[in-house]
């Protein structure tokens, strides 16, 4: 987009104060993820649940000075201000004028699951063919979409964009913003579904987006799908695509055995080599063929397109470093859009150094100059300690970079000059082409190497912490519970996630996890909910606040803060008992705490208890009783005090099954990492945690020979087995050996055969086709699932978590 205000306030009907002749090409609505000030607006985006308008100074702070805002504030009269009736209306009726102004085909991808697959695969098929534009990220609801849309410039003739919603009536708002010429509708399955009466209503709502394309390519496995479409598009140009042979496009051989999918294209067959042979993957694969050879792509082309597609990486690494730096690996592409939205990632991190390494931009047909002056003003403005460039091309600009700055012909070249390992305490953004493989630093830069690993999706995270959020009242507060390590996935990493995303309160069992997160530059508020007594003048050090639960815990910490010369009032917790009899004040010694905090320099800054069976149906009249008797202990206490502290009690089971006792704030701790005893609940929460190796070595043992230590798994005819490089050393129990577990390897179980050693482990894949040496083997995720391998473990999901070892690296990512 390139608007002057004057322009976009004719467009959108807005009132504008201020210089009319700014011109703006970004709109931002994170003030937190700012990675140019240049030419950009904010806008101040209100929903029910939060207002935009809280962080108008931060963005102002940030360099900002064009805002879009409902509401005008007068101690910023030298910014200039868009004012708008609704800012979500503004932004659409934006996009909807940008949209139906550029000269571009669009494809536009709906359904419950594969939309950001389909679309990130067709972006990799097509950017070599057509200048072309896509959704970021996600980006497909009421906001993301039209987000999307204004990224579109004269230059790009093909845009595809996702499409997305949660409620009914919610599509015929986007179809408005954008009619798109080729419709895409992938598998319709629960996402969202308990938000509609009806399977129909919800293909009913989805099919909306197609009323004025031109072509519809449609999952056609779904009979009601079928049904909807063919009878409101009989005009349209239709194509189905599916597993079923009834479909125009389908798989026409055993996908199972045969080496080659061949792919039935009305009368052509396509061939091609498929690794991944799960449903969903190969479903997915006849959309991009359909699309295609909608778009005049060779049958042979679309061959070596396909050959050529990497597993869709819609992610960002982070990954521990050596000599304390974090390493961002985002090697998986590199162009504008995908190096704006790493800059935004970057700004996530509080080092306050970073280093860059950055390639050439290759297969884009832009002007050098100007790409690679448009690629350095967004780069400068990072503030890089070091900047690295790789390739011939952008090492020609390298004086349009003010950072210090080196450059090499290739990624070799960067290795051998060693510069990267002087690199300390930093955070370290790998940002390059395919062709570079630059992934090749990430091996180099990284602490631990083993090839077990600890994969925590951060996005995932935040979507199940959101999904809680959205039982709440708006004012309710959330804690996260990052105690042991973050339940085993980083605290720190964890922890700094959350802050960012402006969590209220963190929680830490002992005081030396909270150190370590103040340290790091964790500044939220702390509870340490195990506070010791030799630990309490480092409690107040580092700002941490304690739970006190008795007269001597409170006595203790008071002598603490005397002896501290600290000379305001300390936040407290006080831990009230309600039944679980673990830690806590009774009913009859309140009237004696509320004496003794009186004249004390202590600010009881909240009252909080337990639930100990929230999780339980059957204990439902305990937890009733439980919130009765915290519910009068902790009204007789605020009325002894004089003054109200915010009060808690609800866990993440709590806040499900007990929403109405939400009271001022609620703790979450398992529900943000996916887990619920409730079926329903668990429907819309996401995974979080995947623990994944790789194969070793395959082995054909023959009949009668023995697998593993103490020879507990004897052969009883030929068997291949597989050997994994994890063990008990990394937090697998022994008693899931000897065919108790399975791992999952190809979307199958293999089961665990003899004992578990303490570096590795053997599985059996004799049912499972086409494995190899050096595949992916899952410990859980989704087969077997964490709830799963915790059944097999004969115990609960946290003690899977926190039993990880630490040896096994642990890499963030973020969708």
């Amino acid at each position: 987009m390139n608007y002057t205000v004057q322009h976009i306030a004719e467009i959108t009907n807005a009132q504008v104060m201020g210089d009319k002749n700014l011109t703006i090409k970004n709109i931002a609505f994170d003030s937190r993820i700012i990675y140019s000030t240049k030419n950009t607006a904010f806008i101040a985006i209100n929903t029910h649940k939060n207002s935009g308008e809280k962080f108008v100074e931060t963005a102002i702070h940030r360099g900002i000075s064009i805002i879009i805002s409902e509401h005008y504030d007068p101690q910023f009269e030298n910014i200039t201000w868009i004012i708008v009736e609704n800012s979500i209306e503004f932004l659409q009726k934006l996009a909807k004028y940008h949209f139906e102004n550029a000269q571009l085909q669009s494809i536009g991808i709906t359904g419950s699951n594969g939309k950001t697959i389909l679309k990130e695969w067709l972006y990799q098929c097509l950017w070599n063919e057509f200048p072309t534009v896509k959704s970021p990220k996600s980006f497909n609801s009421q906001i993301g979409l039209p987000l999307s849309l204004l990224q579109i410039n004269n230059t790009h003739k093909l845009g595809i964009f996702e499409v997305g919603i949660s409620q009914p009536d919610e599509m015929d708002k986007l179809e408005n913003i954008f009619h798109p010429q080729i419709g895409l509708l992938t598998h319709i399955g629960t996402a969202h579904a308990a938000n509609f009466s009806s399977e129909e209503e919800l293909v009913d709502e989805k099919i909306k987006l197609f009323k004025n394309s031109e072509v519809i390519i449609y999952n056609g496995d779904n009979l009601l799908v079928c049904q909807k479409i063919k009878k409101l598009y009989s005009d349209k140009k239709l194509i189905s695509y599916g597993l079923k042979k009834e479909n125009q496009v389908f798989i026409k051989n055993n996908i199972s055995r045969d080496e080659q999918i061949i792919v039935q294209y009305f009368g052509e067959e396509i061939s091609f080599p498929a690794h991944q042979r799960d449903e969903a993957t190969l479903t997915n694969a006849l959309a991009l063929i359909t699309v295609l050879k909608e778009l005049h792509i060779e049958n042979k082309k679309i061959v070596e397109k396909i050959n050529l597609l990497k597993a869709v990486e819609m992610r960002l690494e982070a990954i521990e470093g050596i000599k304390n730096n974090i390493v961002i690996n985002d090697s998986f592409n590199l162009d504008l859009d995908s190096l704006k939205t790493a800059l935004q990632f970057l700004n996530e991190y509080n080092k306050p150094k970073k280093s860059l390494v950055l390639t050439d931009i290759v297969g884009v047909s832009a002007n050098s100059r100007e790409l690679y002056e448009e690629v350095s003003e967004l780069v400068n403005e990072q503030n890089f300690d070091s900047v690295f460039l790789i390739g011939d091309e952008i090492s020609k600009f390298s004086e349009l970079f003010k950072s210090k700055t080196f450059t090499f012909i290739d990624t070799r070249e960067l290795i051998e000059s060693k510069h990267l390992s002087e690199i300390e305490n930093q955070i370290i953004l790998l940002k390059g082409a395919r062709k570079f493989e630059i992934e090749r630093l990430k091996d180099i830069l990284e602490l631990r190497k083993h090839d077990t690993v600890l994969e925590v999706n951060l996005n995932a995270i935040l979507h199940n912490i959101n999904y809680h959020k959205s039982l709440l009242k708006p004012e309710t507060k959330m804690m996260a519970m990052v105690k042991a390590n973050a339940y085993g996935l980083g605290s720190y990493e964890v922890s700094e996630f959350l802050q960012h995303h402006h969590i209220d309160y963190l929680g830490v069992a002992y005081v030396d996890e909270g150190v370590e997160l103040r340290k790091k530059g964790i500044t939220t508020p702390i509870i340490v909910m195990n506070p010791e007594q030799h630990s309490y003048q480092t409690i107040i050090e580092y700002n941490l606040e304690p739970e006190i639960y008795s007269f001597r815990v409170l006595d203790l910490f008071y002598e603490a803060v005397q002896k501290s010369g600290y000379d305001k009032k300390y936040p407290i917790h006080i831990k009230l008992e309600t039944g679980m009899h673990r830690l806590g004040f009774k009913d009859f010694e309140l009237d004696l705490l509320s004496e003794t905090l009186s004249g004390r320099n202590l600010k009881v800054q909240s009252l909080f208890s337990h639930l100990s069976s929230s999780d339980m149906p059957e204990e439902k009249e305990f937890t009733f009783k439980q919130l009765d008797i915290f519910e009068k202990n902790s009204t007789y206490l605020i009325e002894k005090l004089g003054y109200t502290p915010i009060r808690h009690i609800l866990n993440s089971s709590g806040i499900t099954s007990y929403t109405a006792h939400q009271y001022d704030m609620v703790r979450i701790g398992i529900g943000m990492l996916g887990e619920s005893p409730d079926g329903e609940v668990q429907k819309q929460l996401q995974s979080v945690v995947s623990f994944k190796t790789v194969i070793s070595q395959i082995s054909m043992v023959e009949n009668g020979e023995s697998v593993g230590y103490s020879r507990k798994f004897k052969t009883d005819h030929p068997t291949k087995i597989a050997t994994v490089p994890v063990g008990y050393a990394d937090g697998i129990p022994r008693l899931i050996g000897n065919q108790v577990g399975n791992l999952g390897v190809n979307k199958m179980l293999a089961p665990i055969v003899g004992n578990i050693c303490m570096d590795m482990m053997m599985i059996n894949i004799e049912n499972i086709p086409n494995v190899k040496e050096g595949d992916t083997v899952t410990v859980f995720n989704a087969k077997p699932s964490l709830k799963e391998f915790a059944g097999y473990c004969k115990t609960i999901t946290y003690e899977v978590l926190t039993s990880i070892s630490p040896r096994v690296k642990r890499i963030y990512i973020k969708d």
